[in-house]
């Protein structure tokens, strides 16, 4: 399911039109102003019960290969956007 699909599904559930129902969308999904990536700025978890929790993970720094010379790197430590289903969602998906 791509994003307009997903919208035309949302506005069809939800009884609104595709033009809210894409707002909506962008509102929590959008990656620079979205509410579930300016939670994950701010180091927050955003849990949804029976869905999933959204939280960063922090990734050690350490030494990595080129895979093309074989010279070895430094890789510096970083946060990542990570995702943990829940358990209504992996009922739903058995």
């Amino acid at each position: 399911m791509n994003k307009s699909e997903l919208v035309d599904a949302l506005a069809t559930a939800a009884g609104m039109t595709k033009s809210d129902a894409g707002r909506a969308i962008d509102a929590l999904f959008a990656t620079d102003s979205g509410v579930i990536a300016k939670a994950l700025k701010k180091g927050s978890r955003v849990q949804i019960t029976g869905f999933g929790t959204f939280e960063t993970k922090n990734r050690k720094a350490r030494t990595g290969r080129n895979p093309r010379t074989g010279q070895t790197i430094k890789i510096a430590a970083t946060r990542t956007p990570g995702f943990r289903s829940g358990k209504g969602l992996k009922d739903a998906v058995r």
